[in-house]
């Protein structure tokens, strides 16, 4: 492993983007690391941000999701590893390295850090947030048969090569449950971690709502049955 690729799909994040950054650049994982931040056509003066930065900035025309940002990531990523953070304040990037590192040891291909498999986070999120994603991840594991806790957190990390074989088709949030519909249906080695968690609310720029939960459900039962 010589290089890790950190996908930072941003939508309207001015207030959040330049002090995630920094939480990003800090972390040490020992190996080679590039940062590409996607811009999903952002109106709120995320743009001005970008001037001052050193790292790759792609930008989408018009907004198109983040499943769809992620595709314009991956093309250009060159990472032995990818990890995607959204560009907000609710995880901690320090999470990253015991993700990387069970890749980095060949324990895993792909690493989930699961938000919900520490009951302390359990306070922190919204309350209709948590039975969301509750929910999504048992019908996760009865639909295809494997234990897995959190289903649509952000913390997801990637051995390259078996992220880049996978055809990503959603545009929006229902990218969660199509990647990991696809990952369990296939021989690939997939492992959860405990991370940290602190909930933004809606007021604070949180863009996911029910209908993205309606979305996730019928995304998990397309994948399980097609494609």
């Amino acid at each position: 492993m010589k290089k890790i690729s950190i996908l930072v799909p941003v939508y309207n994040e001015k207030d959040s983007l330049i002090e995630i950054l920094k939480k990003i650049e800090t972390v040490e994982f020992g190996l080679e690391k590039e940062i590409i931040i996607i811009d999903d056509c952002s109106t709120d003066g995320t743009k001005e941000l970008y001037k001052n930065l050193k790292h790759k900035v792609l930008m989408h025309q018009r907004n198109l999701g983040k499943g769809a940002a992620l595709r314009t990531g991956l093309r250009e990523a060159k990472g032995d590893i990818i990890i995607i953070q959204d560009a907000d304040l609710e995880y901690n990037p320090e999470d990253y390295k015991p993700l990387v590192e069970m890749i980095i040891k060949d324990i895993a291909d792909v690493v989930y850090g699961s938000r919900l498999a520490d009951n302390r986070n359990h306070k922190n999120f919204l309350f209709l947030s948590f039975l969301a994603n509750i929910t999504l991840s048992w019908l996760t594991r009865l639909l295809y048969g494997t234990f897995i806790t959190d289903m649509e957190t952000c913390y997801k990390a990637f051995r390259s090569s078996v992220i880049k074989d996978i055809s990503i088709k959603s545009n929006r949030f229902d990218f969660e449950p199509e990647i990991t519909a696809k990952i369990l249906k296939k021989d690939i080695r997939f492992i959860e971690h405990p991370i940290s968690y602190n909930a933004r609310k809606t007021n604070e720029g949180k863009k996911i709502t029910w209908r993205d939960g309606i979305q996730a459900i019928f995304t998990l039962f397309k994948y399980r049955f097609f494609d």
